[in-house]
């Protein structure tokens, strides 16, 4: 799950700055993740960093010392060097960790949804797919391309 997280995020950060060099426009909402592309870059780049925060936070291990995500105003100049934090990060602090632990128990998210730790890395590992998905269909749109999916969601 370490792995794929790593692939789907730095396919995000791709995604991302392609959208960027597109000026693709994100749609209205009251969401501050969707304010603007540096939002949602700080977003999906900074709830990475946060899930193996939590993750060690319950399970009781050594905080993996993740800085905080840059401000959408420099987002967009240090993503690079933050993606690498993070990955690094990720790399060694559930190493030692039984499946038992992975699977059981359940702790309540900081959105209030239980986790056991296995279905936090599944969900880390969604939340750039999901993120890049959007943004590809919004590039699609833009250049009147069919959508890669009639179903949205």
């Amino acid at each position: 799950m370490v792995l794929l997280h790593e692939d789907h995020l730095r396919r995000f950060v791709r995604t991302w700055r392609l959208a960027l060099a597109a000026s693709v426009s994100l749609p209205q909402t009251d969401d501050p993740a969707y304010a603007s592309l540096g939002a949602l870059g700080r977003h999906v780049l900074g709830a990475a960093g946060n899930y193996m925060v939590w993750m060690c936070e319950v399970l009781t291990l050594p905080d993996p010392g993740i800085r905080s995500a840059p401000d959408v105003a420099a987002m967009v100049s240090e993503a690079d060097d933050y993606l690498e934090h993070v990955l690094e990060r990720w790399l060694t602090p559930l190493r030692d960790v039984s499946n038992q632990q992975l699977e059981t128990p359940e702790y309540p998210s900081k959105w209030q949804t239980r986790y056991c730790i296995d279905a936090m890395l599944e969900h880390a590992v969604m939340h750039p797919i999901r993120h890049s998905f959007q943004l590809d269909e919004l590039m699609n749109a833009r250049e009147g391309l069919e959508p890669a999916s009639p179903v949205r969601n």
